[in-house]
């Protein structure tokens, strides 16, 4: 039996990771929102990335960009850019939540149905 939805787990896992992470690194007694929003934003998905396991919807994936790009772009949103440690780990973990969510995304079935009607090749 292959495994499906393999992007959701791993985005399970990228978010339990981002919860877990200012202790890991050492950025969660900083004096910035470094901590909070990691805490925030990967609990956010890993809730939404564990009901993306057992209801397959594609708002679920559209969420998960969300909040991948949301990640992505905290450090100079909310102004810890200048701390290497935390930033490098908001950016890489944001653009690989973001990716697993547009493959997982492209692979579902009302996506390829609306993509192949809009922008069939004609014959």
């Amino acid at each position: 039996m292959a495994l499906k939805r393999w992007q959701d787990w791993l985005n399970v896992i990228l978010g339990a990771w981002t919860v877990a992470s200012p202790w890991i690194l050492g950025f969660a007694s900083s004096e910035n929102l470094a901590a909070p929003s990691a805490l925030l934003v990967g609990t956010a998905i890993v809730v939404l990335a564990g009901f993306a396991v057992y209801m397959h919807q594609g708002w679920e994936e559209a969420i998960s960009i969300i909040l991948g790009i949301c990640l992505f772009i905290s450090p100079w949103v909310l102004g810890f850019a200048e701390l290497r440690t935390p930033t490098m780990n908001a950016v890489i973990v944001g653009l690989l939540v973001t990716a697993l969510a547009v493959s997982a995304m492209v692979k579902e079935a009302a996506v390829q149905k609306w993509w192949h009607d809009h922008y069939r090749v004609p014959r």
